[in-house]
């Protein structure tokens, strides 16, 4: 059975181009999904559309972009259906699963995916060592400041106060305080 799926970004856009070109292809049943982005995380007619479908169905769309907005999404959606026994079918990119051209594509276009993955963190890598470089903290903002490590530091020297007693002035922990102090002692 062959299973359509529509969507719309805006509540004024309008579903009857898709509709028709589903029902043409011998969809016999179409989920929409009207004003929500591609993007979105929950969109009720694919939610339903997906569970509706069997193995050996066939999940319909008029365009890639119905589906979803990136292409490792569109790739787990449709690995998902693929594992299950369900076919996809893209109407305008001409990308239909059940043939061995489609899944050739489709391996191609997951190749891809896999390859710009690798070069965004290759080059975040590259990013945070350049900055590390320069010296500057990668990471989670530090909790306390250098005059209040330096404060710290001295008084817990001077035998004025406790490591503990510090932390709780300045609201931290033991530990997080004990790394400041660290850090600031590589520093000097």
């Amino acid at each position: 059975m062959k299973i359509g799926y529509a969507r719309v970004s805006t509540e004024e856009q309008n579903l009857d181009l898709q509709i028709e070109a589903l029902k043409t292809t011998g969809c016999e049943e179409i989920f929409k999904d009207r004003g929500v982005s591609g993007a979105a995380i929950e969109r009720p007619g694919l939610a339903a559309a997906i569970t509706k479908a069997d193995k050996g169905d066939v999940l319909v769309v008029w365009r890639l972009d119905r589906l979803g907005r990136s292409l490792p999404h569109l790739i787990e959606v449709i690995t998902g259906l693929r594992e299950r026994g369900i076919g996809f079918h893209s109407l305008q990119e001409q990308i239909d699963t059940t043939s061995a051209g489609g899944r050739f594509y489709f391996h191609m276009l997951g190749a891809l995916a896999e390859f710009e993955r690798e070069l965004i963190s290759e080059r975040t890598r590259a990013g945070m060592a350049s900055a590390r470089k320069r010296g500057k903290h990668i990471g989670r903002p530090y909790k306390l400041t250098m005059a209040e490590v330096s404060l710290a530091h001295s008084k817990i020297q001077d035998g004025q106060s406790t490591l503990s007693d510090m932390a709780s002035q300045f609201r931290c922990s033991k530990d997080t305080l004990s790394q400041a102090i660290k850090r600031l002692e590589l520093k000097v």
